[in-house]
């Protein structure tokens, strides 16, 4: 994947959403991973719908926990390991 969108607070959302179209526009390779309170992002309608195009999304299962304990989570549940293999994948790195 070209881009790794590592987002780690909600106001990342005024500009993930925008990076991630135009991703989509140019038929770019991207991936998210949330972390921290990041993960609240996700509580987001217009977000989930964007990360449905992302070649993986992951959100911190500890984040999640921490931050969004008793929802369900839209993406799949990983951990810093998956966060850190998702690093190694990617041809760039945006921390957010």
């Amino acid at each position: 994947m070209e881009f790794l969108f590592v987002v780690t607070t909600p106001d990342a959302i005024h500009i993930l959403a925008p990076l991630a179209r135009a991703c989509q526009r140019q038929g770019v390779g991207w991936a998210c991973f949330f972390t921290n309170d990041g993960v609240r992002v996700l509580e987001q309608e217009k977000l989930r719908t964007i990360i449905l195009d992302a070649t993986r999304a992951v959100a911190c299962e500890y984040s999640w926990e921490k931050f969004r304990a008793g929802h369900t989570c839209p993406i799949e549940l990983g951990s810093q390991t998956d966060g850190s293999l998702m690093i190694g994948e990617a041809d760039k790195v945006v921390s957010l």
